[in-house]
């Protein structure tokens, strides 16, 4: 088979294109004919070097849609033929409240869905939304299982509130937008950028301020009624996740899920414990989040934000558009 394969960690011209052995299912797996995959930051992190137990060489990917071509002794028959999504949480374990000693992302360590096959275990792929294409299918699954996990489970958003969403334009973020507005929320966002928060009001949000302002804080506390945002879905870190515990409605919660800007350096605790806020991590998802969150995007209604479509030949040049912070939504690789 054909597949993007990283031997050596550093720039996106690293990603590239060979001619590697057909993976072969275990007993309780299948293999999987991809016809898209998707990128997300986990990816750049993980060919830059910046992620922890690399092993190379390596084939990226955590997202990924295609037909079930062949099953494992003990796999049910019928899988084949059938059009599925992957679901990228490996083993996540018995507690539903985080995952266990097991875990792990598809796409490192095990090879993943930048190629023509990939075998999975048969519990992680999932009939495919009915009415989405197999690009839309595949932009869904990490960003999709992140922004449910933060949104739904944790968060606990309620119609009426008011959420705010920061770093509007990645993947997680523009989930993050849809399901919240799908609960009946009232969302705002943050961007660097006056063209992304436009684009998100296009999708949804009822409004945005740009972080570039030295008083975006005040600016999403006035369009929050004064009061602050109910809810704040978070990734950023760093100074936002300072500047969301000085705006955050007193009583309200923080959801975090990531820190693309680093550590927060000065977080000021008596404001936590004097407003009351909740701060709560964040990451992945169980299946059954999986399943709740894939409901969405059938019986929902809901579809992904795509920002382009690469062939999988050129995934170096989806990786810089990736690199170049101008995307809003997903950029996925057809197969």
């Amino acid at each position: 088979m054909k597949a993007i394969v990283l031997r050596q960690l550093g720039e996106a011209e690293n990603l590239r294109l060979e001619e590697v052995p057909d993976p072969q299912p275990g007993p309780q797996e299948v293999v999987v004919r991809l016809k898209a995959a998707a990128l997300n930051h986990r990816d750049v992190w993980i060919r830059r070097g910046l992620y922890a137990g690399i092993k190379l060489p390596i084939i990226l990917g955590s997202d990924g849609a295609g037909e079930v071509i062949a099953v494992g002794a003990d796999a049910d028959q019928s899988l084949v033929g059938r059009a599925v999504v992957i679901n990228p949480s490996l083993d996540w374990g018995p507690d539903d409240r985080v995952f266990g000693p097991n875990y792990r992302i598809l796409g490192l360590p095990d090879d993943g869905a930048y190629a023509e096959l990939i075998k999975v275990p048969a519990g992680n792929v999932y009939p495919m939304p009915a009415g989405l294409s197999f690009e839309e299918a595949a932009a869904i699954p990490l960003a999709g299982l992140t922004a449910y996990r933060a949104v739904v489970t944790r968060a606990r958003v309620q119609a009426g509130e008011t959420v705010l969403v920061t770093g509007i334009g990645g993947g997680v973020s523009s989930f993050a937008l849809q399901i919240a507005k799908h609960l009946g929320a009232r969302v705002l966002v943050t961007s660097g950028s006056d063209a992304k928060i436009a684009r998100a009001r296009e999708i949804g949000a009822d409004g945005g301020a740009n972080y570039r302002a030295q008083d975006w804080g005040k600016q999403i506390v006035a369009l929050a009624d004064g009061k602050g945002p109910d809810v704040i879905i978070d990734s950023a870190g760093g100074e936002t996740f300072e500047k969301a515990i000085e705006i955050v409605k007193p009583g309200g919660r923080i959801v975090t899920y990531g820190a693309t800007t680093g550590a927060a350096k000065q977080i000021e605790v008596r404001r936590i414990f004097w407003k009351q806020i909740n701060v709560l991590g964040s990451t992945m998802g169980t299946s059954q989040e999986f399943e709740a969150m894939l409901k969405l995007y059938g019986d929902g209604g809901l579809r992904p934000v795509i920002d382009r479509v690469f062939p999988l030949e050129e995934a170096a040049a989806a990786h810089r558009r990736m690199e170049e912070a101008e995307q809003f939504g997903k950029i996925v690789l057809r197969i």
